[in-house]
């Protein structure tokens, strides 16, 4: 397993559209992704999962991944939570 730290970079809470966008791109992954926010878990492969975490903007988030890509799967997690979903 692996994990990383990283900050939802975007002005508005995790909402539909971005959580859509990352729980199809981390379905390319065969590794487990996971998102944990304070004493939440949310399945990063599933949008309602991400919906119901209830992840607000700037928040800090922690990504795990396990699996034969998980390296792969952090990496593309960690930029889209950064750089590509925020609005």
């Amino acid at each position: 397993m692996v994990s990383k730290t990283v900050i939802w970079n975007s002005e508005g809470n995790l909402h539909m559209r971005p959580a859509g966008l990352f729980s199809e791109q981390m379905g390319r992954y065969e590794s487990s992704v996971r998102l944990r926010y304070g004493e939440v878990r949310a399945d990063g492969k599933s949008m309602m999962n991400l919906l119901a975490a209830g992840i607000p903007s700037r928040a800090q988030v922690e990504v795990e991944c396990s699996g034969p890509d998980e390296e792969a799967a952090l990496a593309c997690a960690a930029r889209l939570l950064e750089e590509e979903l925020g609005e």
